[in-house]
């Protein structure tokens, strides 16, 4: 008897860590589902490599000289990280790259600059420096005013859930107050405009409706007209749905979840088995228990 029961119980772990493996793996198999209002959901950062390999600047060429701006900086680069833009050492913008590529519209110091661009991981780990380019900007409209307005930020990427507002301060210097700021969050809503009458440090604001990640173009214009931009990444956080990037790219996700039915079934029956054998057992001990006092 004690046999017996010991043999139904191996048996029902064996179909138990079965069906359990089996869901596992058909669970995997379609793709994770969003945890429910009644779920619980562990995240956890798995530590890896920084970035090894650099990315390359291709425009502008080295050693050339410009009178307007923004001017545009492309390159190659790993897909799915992102590149920031250093002027003379200085941010001056970021975006994600995409399909081994990237491009962004960055701002330039009067006189020489030297552009550099950096790869960054989604733990902000940065890989090695790309070929310095060499340009220099004529700035016509500093030397009539004496002084142009820039624009930078802390932040080259920041996020919010969909729904949540997402705070972006951002650093106005230079120029003749007051100023213009205009804001393309990237996501299809019309342009934010505000404002300001001082420079310094300044907050943007904006709610995305839809998870994904978007390109951030920031203008803010003097009381001369003098202009300067900043490009930005924001991030929605969240399953992506719709993305919104610098060619307008979208991408769908679907979720599909299945059900796996037949260990439930081979288990039950084993239940009541197990249950009805351990009565038994029960019972004849106690049975041998009795006779053995007699």
């Amino acid at each position: 008897m004690q046999k017996l029961l010991l043999l139904a119980r191996t048996t029902l772990l064996l179909v138990f860590g079965v069906s359990l493996l089996h869901g596992a793996v058909a669970l995997a198999a379609s793709g994770t589902p969003s945890p429910g209002s009644a779920s619980l959901g562990l995240e956890t950062t798995i530590p890896s490599a920084a970035p090894t390999r650099a990315a390359t600047i291709v425009t502008p060429t080295s050693g050339s000289t410009v009178s307007n701006i923004p001017v545009t900086v492309s390159g190659l680069c790993q897909s799915g990280l992102l590149v920031k833009i250093f002027v003379n050492s200085v941010f001056v913008g970021s975006t994600m790259c995409i399909n081994g590529s990237y491009q962004l519209q960055v701002d330039l110091f009067s006189g020489r600059n030297d552009i550099v661009a950096r790869v960054y991981d989604a733990l902000d780990q940065a890989g090695p420096d790309s070929n310095i380019v060499t340009v220099n900007f004529n700035d016509a409209q500093f030397a009539e005013f004496g002084s142009r307005v820039s624009v930078t930020s802390d932040y080259a990427r920041r996020g919010a859930n969909p729904g949540d507002e997402l705070d972006w301060p951002i650093t106005v210097d230079g120029g003749t107050p007051p100023y213009a700021i205009s804001v393309d969050w990237g996501d299809g809503k019309a342009a934010d405009l505000q404002s300001s009458a001082f420079g310094g440090t300044l907050t943007l604001k904006h709610v995305y409706d839809t998870a994904g990640t978007y390109q951030v173009t920031v203008k803010v214009t003097d009381a001369k007209g003098t202009s300067a931009f900043l490009q930005l990444v924001g991030v929605a956080n969240g399953a992506v749905q719709a993305s919104s990037t610098a060619n307008k790219n979208t991408a769908t996700e679907v979720i599909q979840t299945k059900v796996i039915w037949w260990p439930a079934l081979a288990v039950v029956p084993l239940l009541m088995v197990t249950f009805w054998l351990g009565q038994r057992h029960e019972l004849y001990t106690l049975r041998r228990k009795l006779e053995s006092q007699q």
